[in-house]
Order: C-alpha cells, then sequence, then structure tokens
C-alpha cells in the first residue's frame, strides 16, 4: 500500500475473499441474472405470442430486437452518467426500471404495447451492464478479479437457463403462461432492489472524484465489516463532487491514444460475440420448434442448451484465473466457430443433433466471451471513463445483437437454415481472428497497475 493510500486501502485487494467481496459479486451478478432471464423469455414466450396474436415474421424480429436496441440507449446513457453520479446511486435506480416494465410486457394487449415495453425495459437492462460490472471490478482483488467477473457473468447465462426452465413449465398454459414468464422479473428485481441497499459507493470511483473523506468513511466501513464488527448499513456519503474531476471529455479519452486501442478491441470482439450468441439464443426454441410437431420437447431441447451453456461458464471461471483470459478466449471462440460450422456443413435436421451442437456452440460462447466481455473492458479501462466505456462496448455489442436478431430470419427464408448459420460462423472466425491479434494478458495484476502497464503515458486530463 502507497503512502497516500487511506486507511484500510489493502482490503480491496485482500488474497483472501472477504464478506463484502462475496456480497459485492452476488448483487452485481444479481443483476446480472435479471439481464439474462428477461432477455431470454422473449424467446421462450415467442411461439405462443406467434400462435396467439398470429404473428408475421415481420413482426416477431422487431419485438425480439426491441429490448436490445433499448439496451444500446441505456448502455450509452447510463454508462456516462455513472461515471459523472457515481456507481451506488445508478445502481439502484436502474432497477426500478425492471420492475416497471416488467410489470407492463406482462400487461400488454397487443403486440405493439409489447415491443414498446419491452424497449424501456431494454433501458434498465442495458444499464445494468456498465453499472454493476464497473461496481464490481473496483471492489475485486486481483487476485480473485477474474473469477469473481466471470460469476457475473455466468449469472447472465443462469437467468437464461431459469427462463427456458420457466419457459418450458408455462407453456403448455397458453396465453396465461407468457405473461407469468414476464411478470416473474419483476418479482425477481424486487428481491434485488432490497438486498442492493446495503452496498456502499466504490472507493476507487470516490478516489478519482478527490472525495478523500467519503473514501476513508467506506474504507472504515469496510475494515468493520471485514472484522465482523459492524452490521449498520452502507454509509451515506456527503454529495460531495462529482462528474470527471480531470475536465477532459470522457469520450475523447476513450478516442485517444493510448486507450483506443483497448476501446476498439473491448468494443469489436464484444459484438461479433454478441452477434452470434444473440441470434442462436433468441432463435433456439423457434429453431427446434421447426424440427419436432411436439412443442414440449423443443422446449426442453431449448433448456437443455441453456443448462449446458451455463456449465460452459463455469468452466470458464474454473479457468480465468488459472490459465489467463487470453487462452481462454481464443480457444472459446475458435470452438464456437467450429461447432457451429459442423451444424452448418451436416445441415442436420434432427433435433437431437442439432440440440447437441448449438448448446456445444453456446458452451463454448459462455465460457469465454460471453464471461469476459464484463471483464475486460473493466480491467483495460481507466477508472474515470470505466463505466463510460464499457457502457459504450455494450452498446457497440447491441449493435450486433440486433443484426443477429434481424438479419437470421431472412437469411433463414432466403438461404434455409444451415447456409443462414455460416453468418455466425464468420463471427465466430473473426473474434478468434481479433483476439488472436489483440486480446492482452491481465490476470493477478491490480487495476492501477494494469493501468501504468497498457496505457503508457495516459493522463486523465489529456486534451
Amino acid at each position: 500500500m502507497s503512502a497516500s493510500a487511506p486507511p484500510n486501502w489493502q482490503l480491496l485487494e485482500s488474497t483472501e475473499q472477504r464478506r463484502f467481496h462475496r456480497k459485492v459479486t452476488l448483487l452485481s451478478a444479481a443483476g446480472t441474472f435479471l439481464d439474462g432471464y428477461d432477455l431470454a423469455v422473449i424467446a421462450v414466450a415467442l411461439p405462443v405470442l406467434t400462435k396467439q396474436w398470429h404473428l408475421s415474421p415481420g413482426l416477431t424480429a422487431p419485438l425480439a430486437a426491441s429490448a436490445v436496441v433499448g439496451m444500446l440507449i441505456g448502455a450509452l446513457v447510463v454508462g456516462r452518467l455513472t461515471d459523472r453520479l457515481g456507481r451506488k446511486a445508478m445502481y439502484l435506480i436502474d432497477l426500478v426500471g425492471f420492475v416497471v416494465f416488467a410489470v407492463l410486457t406482462a400487461a400488454a394487449q397487443d403486440v405493439w404495447q409489447l415491443m414498446i415495453f419491452r424497449f424501456l425495459l431494454g433501458l434498465a437492462l442495458g444499464a445494468d451492464y456498465p453499472i454493476s460490472a464497473t461496481l464490481l471490478a473496483e471492489y475485486a482483488p486481483a487476485a480473485h478479479r477474474g473469477a469473481m467477473m466471470c460469476r457475473m457473468g455466468a449469472a447472465w447465462f443462469a437467468g437464461s437457463a431459469v427462463a427456458y426452465l420457466v419457459g418450458a413449465a408455462l407453456t403448455p398454459l397458453g396465453g396465461l403462461g407468457w405473461r407469468l414468464m414476464l411478470l416473474l422479473g419483476a418479482v425477481f428485481a424486487l428481491l434485488v432492489i432490497w438486498l442492493r441497499r446495503a452496498v456502499p459507493e466504490s472507493p476507487r470511483w470516490l478516489r478519482a472524484q478527490g472525495r478523500a473523506d467519503d473514501v476513508e468513511q467506506v474504507m472504515s466501513y469496510l475494515g468493520g465489516e471485514a472484522a465482523g464488527s459492524t452490521t449498520a448499513p452502507a454509509p451515506e456519503l456527503s454529495s460531495g463532487r462529482t462528474g470527471n474531476s480531470t475536465g477532459a471529455h470522457p469520450w475523447r479519452l476513450l478516442f485517444s491514444r493510448p486507450v483506443l486501442r483497448w476501446t476498439v478491441f473491448c468494443c469489436s470482439f464484444w459484438a461479433v460475440y454478441t452477434t452470434a450468441y444473440y441470434g442462436i439464443t433468441i432463435y433456439t426454441p423457434t429453431l427446434l420448434n421447426s424440427l419436432t410437431s411436439n412443442a414440449q420437447q423443443a422446449s426442453i431441447g431449448s433448456a437443455v442448451v441453456g443448462v449446458v451453456g451455463l456449465l460452459g461458464s463455469g468452466i470458464g471461471i474454473l479457468l480465468v484465473d488459472r490459465i489467463g483470459r487470453r487462452p481462454l478466449i481464443i480457444v472459446a471462440f475458435a470452438g464456437l466457430t467450429l461447432s457451429l460450422a459442423v451444424l452448418a456443413l451436416t445441415g442436420s435436421s434432427s433435433l437431437a443433433v442439432v440440440a447437441v451442437l448449438l448448446a456445444i456452440g453456446v458452451m463454448c460462447a459462455n465460457g469465454g466471451p460471453g464471461i469476459l466481455d464484463f471483464l475486460y473492458p473493466t480491467e483495460l479501462l481507466p477508472t474515470e471513463v470505466r463505466a463510460t466505456g464499457s457502457g459504450l462496448a455494450t452498446a457497440v455489442s447491441r449493435v450486433g445483437g440486433i443484426l443477429g436478431i434481424v438479419l437470421f430470419p431472412d437469411l433463414v427464408k432466403a438461404w434455409g437454415i444451415a447456409h443462414a448459420l455460416w453468418l455466425f460462423v464468420a463471427c465466430g472466425a473473426a473474434g478468434t481472428v481479433i483476439c488472436l491479434l489483440m486480446a492482452p494478458e491481465t490476470k493477478g495484476q491490480t487495476l492501477e497497475d494494469l493501468n501504468a502497464r497498457l496505457l503508457p503515458g495516459y493522463r486523465p486530463d489529456q486534451s
């Protein structure tokens, strides 16, 4: 610990995971769980909605993409606000949107209402990505940051898997079933709001704002928690100074050297991953439904894909702080590419074969880029623009997601499923090349050490 570091600062880099590390990980992961649930549940509901409301292909794609469009805007706007106003305030506010708009989607009376409410829900979903990822990264010690952040990423897949399991259970209820699926997202969010109130502001953000007294107050609170001598709620801080204390514009920082390289890397690998992943997972139930007349079998197959994908994220968590980020993401992208290429080449019409190959592809995706998309931006970008940059990478990735969702049905109609899958094979191959050329190794280093090594000459006040 340097002489200028506040009291108890070493707690942030403790080699053992302390109580507050576990608490912040759990509560950040809870938001990501909600993201995964609310995004995946529409995939399960689409076949039921298509029959009930007689939706044409021209409406199903915009409906599936509406929340993703909202995420693009929410991530951009709220990422910047999180750097200006602080992590804690936005950490709670965005969950209110989860509750309100999840309830409204469940009550929608036609496809246009549902589309609008899903878009508004997407604003809150997109907001949580930079908020939760940034707050958790700034609390996580270097020795465990990879696993802690990847647990947060894995929670997305857990939420997705739960959505598929809930869908398998509620699909037989028809019109009532899809409403209950959507309403459950609000129930989960209410619980998380109550629990998140106990998380204090990020001391790294406070320090970057020059709020030394507040840093000391938070670190004293964490010191008491670590010693087991306090059960008090998180401290109420003075309003203090907010915003970028350096005076430099955050977008200029993100697109200036040496930060530019990592901005490009985070945006590009996340975008190609999301194009493939969203295109596959959103339409997995629809794709499997086209191979069987038994809707229950298709729902079970979709649930299997989700559960195997969750297993992949678990493997990634075990490996990220052992073998490192770079080999993990390269091998995972290569595995995604290979499994989809086999599916495209064989053109199988067997429900079991298609489900297995999709599950392998999703397992690889989830075990690499699907968990490192939260980790890499928070490790590579400096504190002053960490949430803004994470929000930008999230937004760019949503562009990829929208392309995957909107283009895939048209490609299937024009070329057939087997040929349409080559779009996602190309995305996997592009991700492999990007990571071979650009992915750095970051394991075991503090955020401050990473900034010093990977951002030579960086000055937050540079113009």
